[in-house]
């Protein structure tokens, strides 16, 4: 449990930070994920390159109709922010969900996003939200939508020596109910299924919705199945049980001694229709 020797530097800005990434060298945000996989050995860069005290990725703000955050803004401070409790109240549940209070005062939005564990929270609420993640290189930034980020088991779009820096998310419309519930594992507390949902209210019809699923499957993503069976259907408990049995049809959920495959999409089933329940 002791990890091998590295150089630490911690950079004062993002382009700092980007001229001293190499390709032994790693980001350092909130650590959680990385620290221990370094204890372990299952990761020994050379070098860390520590971002989480860089004050314009702390910040949470609002921009041209959404709410923009840092990539170290810390679980914790999402949770309080008052502008995402106001604009996307569900991205503030969600992120008072994750971990503990020690985990969600250190660990930041943007690590866990690179991290891109499946059961993380993030991927889901994100991708749901139909967010986008921007991110920076020595070739300037560009923004990736949060449904196309997450490329497989650990794996995203981001290319070598880019750093994301912030996300992007729309503020919930007054038409709009969103929600995100999870079956936690009980110690650590990530999803062994977790579900988001926002739906779009017309009249007494659902006219857009946007189920996103975490824990499921390799890599958070959008159960457009599901969506799709609740467009245009009255909002009501028979249009969430029909849209609850789809879920999870086009994917090929994991296995392992938490739960079973069977189990998991039982699982994803169950929660699919209380979430959109809740929205409704």
């Amino acid at each position: 449990m002791i990890p091998s020797s590295f150089e630490y530097q911690r950079a004062a800005s993002v382009q700092e930070a980007l001229s001293l990434m190499s390709e032994d060298a790693q980001v350092l945000a909130g650590g959680h994920s990385l620290i221990p996989a370094m204890k372990l050995r299952l990761n020994q860069p050379e070098r860390l390159i520590d971002i989480s005290r860089i004050p314009a990725l702390q910040q949470i703000s609002e921009k041209n109709g959404s709410i923009v955050i840092g990539a170290a803004a810390t679980h914790g401070s999402i949770a309080d922010s008052a502008l995402v409790q106001k604009a996307c109240p569900f991205l503030a549940t969600g992120a008072g969900m994750i971990g503990d209070i020690q985990v969600r005062n250190k660990g930041t939005i943007g690590g866990s996003l690179a991290h891109a564990d499946p059961a993380a929270d993030w991927p889901g609420l994100l991708i749901a939200a139909a967010a986008s993640i921007e991110v920076t290189g020595s070739k300037g930034s560009r923004t990736i939508e949060a449904e196309n980020f997450f490329t497989g088991f650990y794996e995203t779009a981001l290319e070598d020596g880019e750093i994301i820096t912030a996300v992007h998310v729309p503020q919930l419309r007054a038409n709009q109910k969103a929600a995100y519930l999870k079956f936690s594992q009980p110690a650590s507390r990530f999803a062994i299924v977790g579900v988001a949902v926002v739906i779009s209210h017309d009249g007494g019809k659902i006219s857009d919705a946007r189920v996103a699923i975490n824990g499921l499957s390799e890599a958070g993503f959008l159960d457009k199945g599901a969506g799709a069976a609740l467009t245009g259907q009255p909002a009501n408990a028979d249009t969430a049980a029909a849209a609850a049995k789809v879920a999870g049809a086009d994917c090929t959920p994991l296995g392992d001694h938490y739960a079973s495959e069977e189990y998991r999409l039982h699982l994803a089933r169950v929660y699919t229709k209380r979430a959109i329940i809740a929205c409704i």
